[in-house]
């Protein structure tokens, strides 16, 4: 017997038992749809964690005062105050020397030290409070920064009273937008606006702030020492090495100033690659949890699967007889029988494919996010904790589904269909 024939004998079984085969599938695109959903979203939160720690710089790390410093961004990617669990009565006591000490060790490519705090920035006639302000020292910062400019270039020599303002405060904060070679007025002091950075660069994301040179900001800013740091952010050379470095840096560190129990240190060292790769296998780890769960209900489709073939067979015996008893094979009646189960599966993967990327874009809209379909595993993120993005809805997660829930159905009837080539005609033509 053709294939052909074989498909259409299938679908015609398939046709005739519609509630019964409906409500087999409904299990199916229950299953399908839950790890679609589910795949989707965690991929797209992977991504979005990659991005945002990307944006940190895997090759910058951050020495911070106080030993509970949680991890934050290096140049003023989170506002004063924030990325620390440490006491905020705690002295500032990264100095000069400390740079001094980093600047030897191997595999260490520039040393910056950076002070911060919030001023009152004006511009025609409007002031905006707390502005987040950050000092930093013009001779490496261009170097060692993950900022993207829009317009306009980063701090040089020379710029005693020069500025480079986010997105955010250049555009939206004073009703008008603050061209590049502008004055603006922060804590009465007059300074040249010399960049304005990118949408979304570290800076842009944490809202309105201001980099200067690190002696203006210090002239301006209140609690902020002649001759210490609140960071250090120092870009390595080779990222492999990053853990060594850390473990080089804590060891100098505590050796220049005399600490010799680690549980004493007034510092920590935040290592953006470290913490990349533990929080990505915590995602991986999530992500296969779910789909789990998710594939527990595709079980209970496939059990669905099995009972509705079982019982097409005890409602096909006759019929099974009538064509083994005018020459069909019984690979013929076995293909039948999985063809059919398989066209189940595939009905059903379908529908929860669909399912699975409306749900995920609802989800996404509810949380005031967009979702993106994209040709390959890679594109946008969703992720809440990290503020939005979109789920991943990539070609093979979908083929992958499609694929996944015909070879569901096809296992589910492999055994009923093989009884159904086993009947023995005279038997089967007996059959009431």
């Amino acid at each position: 017997m053709r294939l052909k024939k074989s498909l259409h004998l299938a679908i015609n079984i398939f046709l005739h038992s519609k509630l019964r085969s409906w409500l087999t599938i409904i299990g199916i695109i229950v299953g399908i749809s839950a790890v679609v959903s589910i795949v989707s979203m965690s991929l797209g939160a992977q991504q979005q964690l990659e991005e945002r720690l990307g944006s940190l710089g895997a090759d910058v790390l951050t020495v911070s005062p106080g030993m509970q410093r949680a991890f934050g961004g290096g140049f003023g990617g989170a506002p004063p105050g924030e990325g620390s669990s440490s006491d905020s009565s705690e002295s500032k006591n990264l100095t000069d020397k400390d740079i001094i000490v980093l600047k030897s060790i191997s595999n260490v490519k520039y040393v910056m030290g950076q002070v911060s705090g919030e001023a009152d920035v004006s511009y025609s006639g409007k002031t905006s409070k707390n502005v987040n302000t950050y000092g930093v020292e013009i001779s490496t910062w261009k170097d060692i920064t993950t900022e993207t400019l829009s317009s306009g270039r980063f701090l040089a020599s020379g710029d005693l009273y020069s500025a480079v303002i986010s997105s955010n405060l250049a555009t939206s904060v004073f009703g008008k937008e603050i061209p590049i070679n502008t004055k603006i007025t922060i804590e009465g002091k007059s300074f040249n606006v010399v960049g304005i950075l990118a949408e979304g660069s570290t800076g842009g994301r944490g809202g309105s702030s201001v980099y200067i040179p690190i002696g203006a900001a210090r002239a301006i800013l209140e609690d902020v020492g002649k001759d210490e740091y609140d960071s250090i952010s120092v870009k390595i050379e080779d990222v492999s090495l990053s853990n060594q470095t850390v473990t080089d840096i804590t060891k100098k560190l505590m050796l220049s100033r005399g600490i010799l129990n680690e549980k004493k240190k007034d510092f920590s060292v935040s290592n953006p690659a470290s913490m990349q790769a533990t929080m990505e296998a915590t995602m991986s780890t999530m992500t296969l949890f779910l789909a789990a769960i998710a594939a527990i209900s595709l079980i209970v489709g496939a059990i669905g699967i099995a009972n509705t073939m079982f019982t097409a067979v005890l409602e096909k015996t006759k019929e099974i007889g009538i064509m083994k008893a005018i020459g069909v094979q019984n690979k013929d009646i076995m293909t039948i029988f999985l063809l059919n189960s398989g066209l189940i599966g595939l009905v059903g993967g379908l529908g929860g494919v669909l399912v699975g990327v409306l749900s995920s874009t609802a989800i996404n809209t509810m949380a005031g996010i967009t979702s993106t379909t994209q040709g390959g595993p890679g594109g946008g993120g969703m992720l809440s904790m990290l503020g939005g993005g979109s789920s991943v809805l990539s070609i093979q997660l979908i083929i992958g589904s499609l694929l996944f829930a015909v070879l569901i159905g096809m296992i589910a009837g492999a055994i009923p269909a093989y009884r159904a080539s086993k009947l023995n005609p005279v038997d089967a033509l007996r059959y009431e």
